[in-house]
């Protein structure tokens, strides 16, 4: 066994969750050695969806564009019953409050070589392809992860934190006996994905195939890529349902054997899981190691690459000995309700969207006719933590970016910094000594500007808004006493900071 490499973070999976970590770690300055199984970027697609929450995300790191160039930005999304009926019609191509597209699709290989590629020009962050963790253990001050590559030698990687995110079928949650909880039932779907050319596909970007007959789900991708998920019933079988000819039939036609050329036909378990446990010492669960939802409103990558953000900020304040290191304990306070929200929204959709009696879904399409805002729900505030939803039920909630009047993008001027966004009046009403912090801390942002804060205090309705390196809101005020409370809130302010470790 080779010695030590000590780095401020292991990040254990390779994934698109795993590598964003590793991207958004050396964007903050820290050091990290991504451990991935794999010696490719895995070659077919799972996830294929993310919204602008995630979209603004990846603009932090600096490449915004080049993602822009490789998604497709949806313009609607259908339920339709076995008739054919249109039961409801989302829209979905607004160019939301994120600044960006609430909803759009990709080809995960193209993401994750974008990703990967945001990590090799970056200093002090490495993917070690080939390299697995074979164990993960807490020592004082850290842990120590074996890491054993392709050729069966083993080397021991020492870091103050470690992130799993190494999957569903996670092993260092395993290995620490985290259980998961289950929410909703499994059901067995078969996945396609592939190149269609010549042939129109269905009109819409995104159709939940509601046919109790065979539920299905279609989604155009960029390019001439779409996908189809077709649920197995019980007569299948599973050689046979993955041939080209069998994929003609469920598909009705949509997916023709000589117009289109699969990628991948695979048999998935769509299920509900949340794991009990998201911390373990000085190790984290990220992803689908803490989360699984079944796919119906494309929130499993958006989830995990939430997760990684709420974490990367408080471990580098942490690190740097700007904040307590009980902040660590909000990331699962604050994700966990999140996710299960999802996680519960997708199983009990998918309780009603799947099912196989005609009975059932004649009452499904009448609730969806008389309750259409069910089919879409609105995502919620993040659970108990650093901020104060329990006092103000507008805190907690994910803030927005304002396009600016010379068309720049409000993070790209803030950073990964605590913004406090405010009138003139209220912020000078404010002590000059708590002024004057606010002004010469590195972490914080202060904007004064109606011409870049107008909108967002006009949205949150409150005369000042402090939002946090994720981009959550920690509180809003409207008299000198609460802002004075709020900002006082922030980690970095009235601490004296030791020298970093």
């Amino acid at each position: 066994m080779t010695d030590a490499v000590n780095v401020d973070v292991v990040v254990i999976g390779g994934g698109p969750v795993g590598v964003t970590a590793l991207a958004l770690l050396g964007r903050a300055g820290l050091t990290a050695v991504g451990l991935e199984r794999e010696t490719e970027a895995w070659p077919t697609a799972r996830a294929v969806h993310f919204d602008g929450e995630t979209f603004r995300t990846l603009q932090s790191l600096g490449v915004a564009e080049r993602f822009a160039d490789v998604t497709l930005p949806m313009s609607s999304m259908h339920i339709e019953n076995e008739a054919g009926e249109v039961l409801i019609s989302i829209p979905t191509g607004r160019f939301g409050s994120q600044a960006w597209h609430d909803d759009l699709t990709f080809h995960q290989p193209d993401v994750e070589h974008l990703l990967r590629d945001v990590v090799d020009k970056l200093p002090g962050v490495e993917l070690r392809c080939g390299s697995a963790a074979a164990g993960v253990r807490n020592v004082d001050g850290g842990v120590e992860v074996t890491v054993r590559d392709a050729d069966g030698r083993e080397s021991v990687v020492r870091a103050r934190w470690a992130i799993a995110a190494d999957g569903a079928r996670s092993e260092v949650r395993n290995s620490f006996g985290i259980v998961t909880e289950r929410i909703g039932e499994d059901a067995q779907w078969l996945v396609v994905d592939g190149i269609l050319k010549d042939s129109p596909g269905l009109a819409t970007d995104m159709i939940f195939l509601g046919h109790h007959t065979r539920p299905a789900l279609w989604i155009r991708l960029p390019g001439d890529r779409v996908r189809m998920e077709f649920m197995l019933m019980p007569d299948d079988d599973p050689e046979e349902i993955v041939t080209a000819e069998s994929v003609e039939r469920i598909s009705r036609g949509v997916l023709p054997a000589d117009k289109f050329t699969a990628d991948r036909q695979s048999i998935y378990t769509f299920r509900g899981r949340i794991a009990e446990q998201w911390r373990v010492g000085n190790v984290f669960l990220a992803g689908d190691a803490a989360h699984q939802a079944p796919p119906l409103f494309g929130q499993g990558l958006c989830a995990g690459i939430r997760d990684v953000a709420n974490l990367v900020w408080k471990l580098d304040l942490v690190k740097r000995g700007s904040a307590d290191e009980s902040l660590l304990d909000t990331y699962e306070t604050e994700r966990k309700p999140h996710a299960r929200f999802w996680v519960e929204q997708a199983a009990t959709a998918a309780g009603f969207l799947q099912t196989t009696d005609a009975e059932v879904a004649k009452q499904r399409d009448e609730f969806i006719r008389t309750n259409p805002a069910a089919s879409a729900p609105v995502s919620p505030a993040l659970g108990p933590g650093l901020h104060e939803g329990d006092t103000d039920k507008r805190a907690g909630y994910l803030g927005i970016q304002p396009i600016l009047a010379d068309g720049v993008r409000l993070d790209d001027m803030v950073g990964a910094h605590f913004l406090v966004a405010s009138s003139r009046d209220l912020y000078e009403a404010v002590p000059a000594e708590l002024r004057a912090q606010l002004e010469e801390d590195g972490d914080v942002v202060v904007l004064l500007d109606p011409a870049k804060v107008g909108q967002i205090l006009e949205t949150a309705g409150a005369s000042a808004v402090v939002m946090r390196p994720d981009h959550y809101i920690l509180g809003l005020a409207d008299t000198p006493e609460a802002f004075e409370r709020i900002v006082r809130s922030i980690p970095t302010v009235d601490r004296a900071v030791p020298a970093p470790l």
